[in-house]
């Protein structure tokens, strides 16, 4: 353990062997609020699809973002599998840590790109709402399932988490996000639709696009761009210190990828009595810094190029405004490849996904046959088809709203009550 001693004693051998942050080439940009000329204001909004009063104490986006953090699908995150799960260990990420370093790092990039913070968390921490439990596994199993009967996707199930599934209030189902939050979960990947060119949509989108124009055939604001990339970013750098510490690999096999082998011999060299938990938590969050700084140099040069002069010429620009460079592209598509090949196709990680993957099939297939297995609550809901469902296909698609809306535990305690013969013996 290092040695306490007073501040002013204390040294530190080297400076931090990342470069400093690039030099901000947007302060043009800035107007008096301290927000650049593209960035969403809260007074601006576009608005809701239900009118509402303005709180007396926040903002649009800060009013979204309480609304998510409050809901009952945020809460269940923590249940949710991020890659292990959650019974494998209480240190590694579940779907609520990862969402909240996705949060993180999408407020630090809003800051130093002077977008609005607000907005940016909000889009972080509502992107996984509508994860199935057991994360893509899940999702895959869900989506086989769901194949007849219109498909399954779990972004356009976060939309529908916000828009139909939370009740919490009297005059509307869901959260009634501001149009800016719902064009964020909506494109944080890019325009969904393409100028001339017939695009079928999934269940919530295709009726969302009719109540509400969320300009689908342009990119999202800068705001959602950041939190797409800060997702990309926090599960790259958080997927490592969880392979880590679960012993799937090792710092000797991360030199597999010369740009992370680089830190690696920096840090070893650095810190050359240091044990190893800390050596890597220190390449961990080199990975991460580096990162960060080169897409924020990279989304500065794209935004100067550019030269908006409001926030609608972000949505309307050729290309994103946020992004790597090609140069950081090639190195995140070689950690992705390392850690397909390490920790996702892990032995340990393959024989989870064959048990989860069955647990949400089997569910599927129970409740779709008998539809009072389902909650008192879901089974009501089961059988109101609405006008214009087929019945088959409206149980369908409520048996998946119950089923993505399950934690890990409850789905594997509910496969367990219909399948295991012995629980009939009390």
């Amino acid at each position: 353990m290092a040695a306490r001693g007073k501040l002013k004693q204390a040294k530190i051998s080297k400076p931090n062997v990342l470069k400093s942050v690039p030099k901000d080439d947007l302060r043009d940009y800035i107007a008096d609020d301290g927000l650049a000329v593209y960035a969403a204001r809260p007074e601006d909004s576009r608005g809701r699809l239900y009118p509402e009063v303005p709180s007396k104490t926040r903002g649009a986006f800060e009013r979204d973002r309480d609304r998510i953090i409050h809901s009952a699908a945020f809460r269940r995150l923590k249940f949710k599998t991020q890659v292990f799960v959650y019974h494998e260990g209480d240190h590694y990420r579940t779907r609520l840590s990862h969402s909240i370093e996705v949060a993180q790092v999408a407020r630090s990039l809003a800051r130093l790109l002077h977008a609005d913070e607000d907005l940016a968390e909000t889009c972080a921490l509502a992107h996984d709402l509508g994860h199935t439990p057991f994360a893509h596994v899940g999702e895959d199993a869900l989506k086989e399932c769901m194949q007849p009967y219109g498909n399954f996707d779990h972004n356009d199930q976060t939309l529908r988490v916000v828009t139909l599934l939370e009740r919490k209030y009297p005059h509307f189902d869901g959260l009634n996000l501001s149009w800016e939050s719902l064009e964020g979960l909506t494109k944080h990947n890019g325009p969904v639709v393409k100028k001339g060119k017939k695009t079928k949509f999934e269940i919530t989108l295709g009726a969302l696009k009719d109540e509400m124009d969320l300009m689908l055939d342009t990119y999202a604001g800068v705001e959602a761009q950041i939190a797409g990339l800060a997702d990309d970013i926090a599960y790259n750098s958080h997927d490592l210190d969880d392979g880590l510490m679960a012993g799937l690999f090792t710092l000797d096999d991360l030199e597999d990828v010369d740009w992370v082998k680089e830190i690696i011999v920096r840090k070893r060299k650095e810190y050359p009595d240091t044990e190893e938990k800390l050596i890597e938590q220190e390449v961990v969050r080199d990975v991460m810094g580096t990162y960060i700084l080169d897409v924020l140099a990279e989304s500065r040069r794209r935004i100067a190029t550019l030269n908006p002069t409001c926030a609608d010429d972000i949505r309307h620009a050729k290309s994103m405004s946020v992004a790597m460079s090609d140069t950081m592209k090639k190195r995140d598509s070689s950690l992705r490849e390392f850690l397909w090949a390490r920790f996702y196709r892990h032995t340990r990680v393959s024989r989870e996904r064959i048990k989860t993957f069955r647990v949400v099939q089997d569910l599927f297939g129970a409740f779709m046959e008998n539809r009072r297995c389902l909650p008192a609550e879901w089974l009501t809901r089961a059988e109101d088809t609405p006008r214009g469902w087929k019945a088959e296909t409206w149980r369908a698609r409520c048996v998946a709203d119950y089923i993505a809306s399950m934690t890990d535990r409850l789905a594997i305690l509910e496969h367990k009550d219909l399948f295991d013969a012995y629980q009939v013996i009390r």
